[in-house]
């Protein structure tokens, strides 16, 4: 997947290396805060990359790594998950330029539609995927642990 360049030249998004396990523990550490132990970002990284690994993205400014999504395609639908933002980067296109590079990895798979879930309580990302074409689906969304 080619790297995003933003204007500024700073800005890449690009797919996630082993050298930025410890950013990206902490980014989703500190966006994340309240995530169930199954959320933990040591074990979705771990899960991730046996799985699509070219789809976990994330968005460095310089040496820094601002932002992370992780994406993926069952075959029927694409999926992204876990979009963050460090708190100081955000409202810069950094999150916009993760969905897009996300978007763009899911199409190359073959993908023709994408899914996501956003806690109805979280009126400023469902304003921002909105912003992004998202649509709200009348959908009922289930879950069940399995271990």
């Amino acid at each position: 997947m080619p790297e995003l360049h933003s204007s500024n030249a700073e800005l890449t998004v690009r797919p996630f290396r082993l050298t930025d396990r410890a950013e990206l523990e902490s980014l989703w550490s500190t966006v994340f805060p309240d995530d169930p132990p199954w959320n933990a970002p040591a074990l979705m990284i771990e899960r991730k990359l046996g799985v699509q690994p070219e789809l976990l993205l994330v968005a460095t400014l310089g040496a820094e790594l601002v932002g992370a999504v992780i994406a993926g395609f069952d075959g029927v639908r694409g999926w992204i998950y876990h979009l963050a933002v460090l708190p100081l980067w955000r409202r810069r296109g950094i999150a916009t330029a993760l969905v897009r590079n996300a978007e763009s990895g899911l199409a190359t798979l073959g993908c023709t539609k994408v899914n996501l879930q956003v806690r109805a309580t979280n009126a400023e990302v469902v304003s921002f995927y909105k912003s992004l074409g998202y649509l709200l689906e009348e959908r009922v969304s289930m879950g069940r642990r399995l271990a």
